[in-house]
């Protein structure tokens, strides 16, 4: 009896997230933000397939920005065995997928791939994995299965699928695939009870994705082939060649294959999904008071309606307005009506041709042990916030001296062979020019501000 087809989760990790600034920026993109809960989007997606038949450690395609905190959520989840394919430049979903796919082939023969992007919502896990389970046999006999979600009202900013023929009780074929609707016609799609919401999320076996992807997009393929071929390989990390993977086409496996082929195939999913595209739909999906609120962090509100008010660094007053965004950040403020939520995208592209800092990063810097923050850079002085995750250990070092205050957690602090442990409201100075260890030895994190004084 022949071994099962192992099922491996591929979770595309790109993209930042352009609607959710300014929490989501160029180098803390949204599905590695805690944006419902204390876990990141990301982490959620991959703990989310856990204990599936069959499955695998998750394989996931990233940017080189963004590898550092995909390894400290991989590393919190328990997947220090996961793979990550590295993408020099963006291209889009299809050669992501293309490239996971000639992969999972080199290394297991056939795999079958559950393509899943890291910055959806799924609140009914055991509905999800209910339909991964009808999706999977049906991937092994060829097909190329979307989920498609139920819809709840006429949504424009989703793309549809209209199904098609019966194929099991609870899979379909796809008869089409619909672009972004008018208004008017997603009433008319809701009312025909003929159509789903195009989730971006697949099931398909590597074999039948590249017999397509050579049908219907062979310069993808090619481009994937020879970025895989030439990649650099190590713990873990396949960092694709650079000029290879920059030719392929800039284009979406929905786009390249999906509305393509004629082994397309729909499983209806009811498991309170979202994109969360935008501010407007985390206010959906978010707790609210009774007066239609979702207020998260310190924020006092009066004679205020139906808004989304988020604050994280300092507190936020608001008063007498009603459907509002109000998103305060450690360096931007956003204020928005909450109709307008999709076009903070706009916003994020003057700040972008603008050159400005705030497209970037926030002053984070996220590292596998933890993070850095800026919060104070002047002529003569630095000053920054780190945290060392519990178990991980920093090394920290630079041109003038540094002073470290730990603030919480214990500190194992080792500056050439001296090691000397810190607790709460002690100091270390590091001279110019040394290297400094800092290892977090409690249960907790360790945090800590360090302060460099130039001259």
């Amino acid at each position: 009896m022949s071994a099962p087809t192992p099922v491996v989760p591929v979770i595309l990790s790109g993209g930042f997230g352009t609607r959710l600034w300014p929490a989501s920026r160029k180098r803390q993109p949204k599905h590695l933000l805690p944006l419902r809960e204390e876990r990141t989007m990301f982490r959620l997606t991959v703990e989310r397939t856990r204990g599936l038949p069959g499955v695998t450690a998750p394989l996931v395609a990233c940017n080189e920005d963004h590898r550092p905190g995909i390894q400290r959520d991989l590393h919190r989840a328990g997947y220090d065995d996961a793979t990550i394919i590295l993408e020099p430049v963006g291209r889009n979903t299809a050669p992501a997928v293309g490239t996971a796919a000639l992969h999972l082939v080199q290394r297991y023969g056939e795999a079958v791939l559950l393509v899943l992007p890291a910055d959806h919502v799924v609140t009914d896990e055991e509905s999800f994995a209910r339909a991964v389970s009808v999706a999977v046999p049906q991937a092994e006999q060829g097909y190329l299965v979307t989920f498609g979600i139920l819809p709840t009202y006429p949504a424009t900013g989703y793309g549809y699928i209209r199904t098609g023929e019966k194929l099991s009780p609870s899979v379909r074929a796809v008869a089409r695939f619909v672009e972004k609707p008018k208004r008017a016609v997603a009433t008319r799609f809701l009312r025909s009870g003929g159509y789903l919401w195009n989730s971006g999320m697949f099931v398909f076996s590597a074999t039948a994705l590249l017999e397509e992807l050579g049908r219907h997009a062979p310069a993808v393929l090619a481009a994937c082939d020879t970025a895989l071929a030439n990649a650099e390989r190590r713990n873990g990390l396949i960092m694709l060649d650079e000029a290879a993977f920059a030719a392929a086409p800039a284009i979406s496996i929905d786009y390249a294959v999906m509305e393509k082929t004629r082994r397309a195939a729909v499983v209806g999913l009811d498991a309170g999904w979202s994109d969360v595209g935008d501010w407007a739909a985390l206010w959906d999906l978010a707790d609210q008071d009774a007066a239609g609120n979702a207020i998260a962090g310190d924020v006092i509100a009066m004679g205020v309606r139906r808004s989304l008010l988020r604050a994280s660094s300092r507190l936020v007053g608001v008063i007498g307005v009603d459907d509002l965004v109000v998103v305060e950040a450690r360096d931007a403020v956003l204020v928005a009506g909450r109709e307008h939520a999709q076009e903070v995208k706009v916003l994020v592209e003057r700040l972008q041709a603008e050159g400005r800092a705030e497209f970037e990063s926030d002053g984070t810097d996220w590292y596998t042990w933890g993070t850095a923050t800026t919060l104070l850079h002047e002529a003569g002085m630095t000053a920054r916030r780190i945290t060392v995750d519990p178990g991980n250990e920093a090394t920290l070092g630079a041109a003038a001296t540094l002073h470290c205050i730990v603030g919480r957690g214990r500190a194992r602090a080792t500056v050439g062979h001296a090691t000397r442990t810190l607790a709460p409201g002690e100091a270390l100075r590091v001279p110019a020019g040394a290297n400094c260890r800092m290892a977090s030895i409690g249960s907790d994190a360790l945090e800590m501000l360090l302060v460099q004084v130039d001259g």
